[in-house]
């Protein structure tokens, strides 16, 4: 399997690149960065693009991939819906739309969030523009499109998120973190179960396209 990565160093791109790189069925994984990482990894190979919103340079890259890890996200907090839609909706459509158009075999994942808002009408700002992205996403013709949601998640392998908010709060909640993951196995995430559940669904599909907390834990088998 060939998989095309966006947003490689966050909290979720960072897992995803993980598990592919430990997956001995991952062929090659084409990392898509603004910047150059300078550091070289077996089975990838790193495309510096600057502008994320006009793939077309690149496309013909994504010709020969099977799937898409689409793990760039940023916090609302902040933000005005201006900026947020840009940089959520604007950017998405244009990477999915672009590698559409280079194949349509392709399987799309895309990292969403908890309460994402599929009728685009309630009264949270992000929870509607993710939800605007969703079903943008859902409408296009891939092979098969699968919406990741996951709530809390439990960094695992030395990962942290790149939002220093998260980080300030992932110290003195770890061990909560940990406990809830005994108590509510259903409801919490780990990086590693969200790389695995990913591969999955990449190489089998699933039964549905909405992926909530409990059927990512299903897919990617987490280890307690």
């Amino acid at each position: 399997m060939r998989v095309v990565l966006f947003g490689a160093t966050g909290m979720v791109g960072a897992s995803a690149l993980i598990e592919c790189l430990a997956d001995p069925r991952v062929e090659s994984v084409l990392v898509v960065r603004r910047t150059p990482s300078g550091v070289s990894l077996p089975k990838v190979t790193e495309i510096v693009h600057s502008d994320f919103f006009d793939f077309r340079p690149i496309q013909a890259r994504f010709a020969d991939c099977d799937a898409c890890f689409f793990c760039l996200g940023v916090s609302a907090v902040g933000m005005s819906e201006e900026d947020y839609h840009r940089l959520t909706y604007d950017l998405t459509l244009a990477a999915a739309r672009s590698m559409l158009a280079a194949n349509a075999k392709l399987t799309f994942c895309y990292v969403s969030g908890a309460g994402t808002d599929s009728t685009e009408r309630g009264h949270t700002m992000w929870a509607q523009v993710k939800g605007k992205t969703e079903n943008a996403l859902l409408r296009l013709p891939f092979k098969a499109v699968y919406l990741f949601r996951p709530g809390a998640i439990q960094p695992l392998h030395g990962i942290r998120s790149r939002t220093l908010l998260y980080r300030l709060l992932y110290v003195p909640l770890t061990p909560l973190l940990a406990l809830l993951r005994l108590l509510l196995p259903n409801q919490m995430l780990t990086t590693e179960s969200i790389g695995q559940a990913m591969l999955a669904v990449a190489r089998h599909g699933a039964a549905k396209q909405v992926l909530e907390a409990p059927d990512i834990n299903a897919l990617g088998r987490p280890t307690l």
